[in-house]
């Protein structure tokens, strides 16, 4: 029977899909509205070609996410009040007595994969759709097909312990539980980030140290100004995927790597690197990394605590399409339903990314020209067709960037 948790969910799943399709009909309006013009600021650096191409490039990602949001909404309302969760519950006590740790991890794990089933088409419409379409694809279907059977196989191998562990925890501890499977969270992820680098990636990637040459010498000398020491620098062969451009740091402590996609090494200058690992750098010495991790440490352990307060409580379960109260079908309709509740305080996520941001770009500017972030910005903008006019408001929503002209202005002010 329907309940107050019942009504306040519904309110909240259609008041999130609604405003997510209204954004994703404002960003696509905006930049079609923009579409002749290129922007004064960019006017002597990005053609009016590369410009239309972002705008429609973006229209198109938008509709995409119209639809992503559609089955999204759908699939949640499936698996919770459409008693597909409920369902699978009652399918896996053939195998396990329900209440069991092998029953409560039969039954998040094939929600898990089912989940990842409906979003799989949307998955290849965007990569031999949209991303083939604008010239940015070069996967090929055997890859694609590679990569989601490996994807699957890590992704059971490395959560189903963490699953059983879990599961476990809840059913031995009594009323604590959730500080015990807070911890197991933060040590899981601790070591997911030292193992990563160096037994996750390689899997899918391949790895070439860069030790020599003007790039290497340049980076060299930017981590010596920066303080900052790593296992090595490498370039991964982003461009057997995808000719998008990126640099990324991966790891924890003495595992740290620095990762140059090779697209973005091939088009960028040398100096124009060392000026984006400088921004990254900034991150890195700004805290920004351990101030996420604590952030993040933070809202598990209050989110855990919340559900450690609702877990026995039979309105929790009725209210959101489950008969048979459990600990897994709680973390099961938890995860599922949250994202709804907290969709519209995203935009003090993106607002606090943005501020990082602009702080590491400062940095990079005590440690790199200017000039060369701002030529290397330009650059990744166009070959990544990112838009240099986003509505505003889906902007304040999602973008964990600032927008281009802001910050390319903010570069341009001096030091």
């Amino acid at each position: 029977m329907p309940n107050a948790l019942t009504w306040a969910f519904l309110a909240a799943l259609a008041a999130a899909v609604a405003t997510r399709l209204w954004l994703a009909r404002r960003q696509a309006r905006h930049v079609r509205a923009h579409r002749d013009a290129v922007p004064a600021s960019f006017a002597a650096s990005i053609p009016l070609s590369a410009h239309q191409k972002a705008a429609d490039y973006t229209a198109a990602k938008c509709r995409l996410a119209m639809v992503d949001v559609a089955v999204g909404a759908a699939v949640v309302l499936a698996f919770t009040l459409g008693g597909a969760l409920q369902w699978l519950s009652e399918a896996w006590q053939a195998l396990a007595p329900a209440g069991s740790v092998v029953h409560g991890a039969a039954l998040l794990l094939s929600l898990f994969l089912l989940q990842a089933a409906a979003g799989l088409p949307l998955a290849v419409a965007r990569t031999f759709g949209i991303e083939a379409r604008f010239g940015f694809n070069r996967m090929t279907p055997r890859l694609f097909v590679a990569d989601l059977a490996r994807h699957t196989l890590v992704g059971v191998a490395l959560g189903l312990p963490l699953i059983m562990a879990a599961l476990w925890l809840m059913a031995r501890m009594g009323e604590w539980w959730w500080l015990y499977v807070w911890a197991l969270w933060l040590a899981y992820t601790l070591l997911m980030m030292m193992v990563y680098p160096a037994f996750i990636l390689p899997l899918f990637n391949k790895f070439t140290p860069l030790t020599q040459g003007e790039l290497a010498e340049r980076v060299a000398a930017v981590l010596s100004r920066c303080g900052f020491k790593s296992s090595g620098l490498f370039v991964m062969d982003g461009s057997k995927r995808s000719s998008h451009g990126n640099a990324f740091f991966t790891g924890f402590g003495a595992a740290k790597r620095i990762v140059l996609f090779d697209t973005l090494v091939s088009r960028l200058q040398p100096q124009e690197v060392e000026a984006v690992l400088a921004h990254e750098l900034g991150h890195y010495r700004l805290h920004h990394i351990a101030k996420g991790m604590a952030l993040t440490a933070a809202a598990s352990l209050a989110l855990l605590w919340l559900l450690g307060q609702i877990i026995d409580q039979p309105w929790f379960y009725a209210g959101l399409g489950v008969r048979d109260p459990g600990h897994a079908a709680a973390l099961a309709l938890f995860l599922m339903a949250l994202p709804e509740f907290l969709f519209f305080a995203q935009p003090l996520a993106s607002l606090y990314s943005r501020k990082r941001e602009f702080e590491a770009d400062a940095y990079a500017k005590l440690h790199a020209r200017s000039s060369d972030l701002e030529q290397a910005l330009v650059k990744l903008y166009q070959d990544n067709a990112a838009t240099l006019t986003p509505d505003p408001l889906h902007s304040a929503f999602y973008d964990s960037h600032p927008p281009a002209a802001i910050r390319i202005a903010r570069l341009k002010e001096a030091t």
